[in-house]
């Protein structure tokens, strides 16, 4: 549904995005992801049509929307007739019209059943019907994100584009209505494209994930793979919570740690290829997550708690290791540790993922 193709942007002599391209299947919802600055809200804007690429290609449902390729005079259809939906980060709703008018206003060329019908299936599905008669002023942050939502589905787009949809609102409000979201737009078969800065958004709605980083697309993939199988020390460092250690590689599959010797499941990875392709003793750092390290009374391996968060069903520990290091560990939260105690620890990777280390 969504086809993008060396996508570049400037604004003046500042190159935003670079080489941009990616693909999202029908029904499918896409993610870019990374820090402000990165390029993820311009990519949005070019393929919503507020500006016009400096070089690449845009095709929405096989169509060509935008086209700067060298040689060919350039393609730009205006956003109204992209048949797309958006959703802002402020939600840009009509504080004069109730709820329904809201709804209702891309519609306001159907004919009048289609229209009410269109409307009260939209209200009924973003459960919305007993305040369709209200203003947005009248309601709180969350039903005013649905009413946005509501309004840009209501036309049936190709697309759907959402702008850190979800940044207004409070954590548990926002990871609630994120899985209401994908529920609706998989009801609704649409394919959409959210931009976040908030990876817990991006895992609970995209199918794939794109990690941008200096208007460049550093990864894309699932949110598994991102996790587990990260293409870059920055795609590493910026999902999920990890610690670098320092390591030696001895084979093709195995990496020295000062906690034991390294056997994933997955063949070691450095830099995306096999450690052994840096020769044997070659300094790395390995990538432990905090699932990498298991609580275990019975080990050898002790390491000192330095601070510790509990987080309802388990505690995220920081430990201190004998050389210093510290390390994450998730343990349930009925093993209450104190600051200060030391405790058992054994290594526990499936995924062993190494970078070089920088000279």
């Amino acid at each position: 549904m969504l086809d993008i193709e060396n996508l570049e942007h400037a604004y003046g002599a500042s190159t935003v995005l670079r080489g941009l391209s990616l693909h999202i299947p029908a029904g499918e919802v896409g993610c870019l992801l990374g820090p402000s600055g990165c390029g993820k809200t311009t990519a949005l804007r070019l393929i919503a049509g507020f500006e016009a690429p400096r070089a690449g290609r845009i095709r929405i449902g096989g169509l060509p929307v935008a086209d700067a390729r060298p040689g060919q005079e350039p393609t730009l259809v205006p956003p109204e007739q992209r048949f797309i939906g958006l959703v802002f980060q402020d939600y840009a709703l009509f504080p004069h019209l109730s709820v329904e008018d809201n709804v209702g206003f891309g519609l306001r060329r159907w004919a009048q059943g289609d229209h009410q019908r269109r409307v009260d299936e939209m209200l009924a599905l973003t459960g919305l019907d007993a305040v369709r008669r209200q203003r947005p002023t009248e309601l709180s942050g969350g039903q005013q994100q649905r009413v946005a939502l509501a309004r840009a589905l209501a036309p049936r787009p190709r697309l759907l584009l959402l702008d850190e949809p979800f940044s207004n609102l409070d954590v548990e409000l926002r990871e609630r209505l994120s899985l209401d979201v994908r529920e609706l737009l998989r009801h609704e078969n649409i394919t959409a494209l959210l931009v976040t800065h908030d990876q817990h958004e991006a895992f609970a709605m995209a199918d794939r994930i794109g990690v941008m980083h200096d208007g460049r697309l550093v990864q894309w993939g699932s949110a598994y793979d991102l996790y587990h199988r990260p293409a870059s020390r920055f795609v590493a460092d910026f999902i999920g919570q990890g610690v670098f250690l320092p390591g030696e590689v001895l084979s093709a599959d195995a990496v020295q740690i000062e906690l034991g010797v390294l056997r994933g499941v997955d063949v070691a990875q450095c830099d995306g290829g096999s450690c052994l392709a840096l020769g044997r003793g070659a300094a790395v750092d390995v990538l432990l997550r905090p699932d990498d390290i298991t609580h275990d009374d019975a080990s050898p391996i002790q390491a000192e708690v330095v601070r510790r968060a509990f987080r309802g069903a388990e505690f995220l520990y920081t430990l201190r290791l004998d050389s210093g290091r510290q390390v994450l560990c998730l343990v349930p939260s009925h093993h209450n540790h104190a600051i200060g105690e030391r405790i058992g620890i054994r290594l526990a990777v499936d995924h062993v993922i190494a970078f070089a280390r920088p000279d």
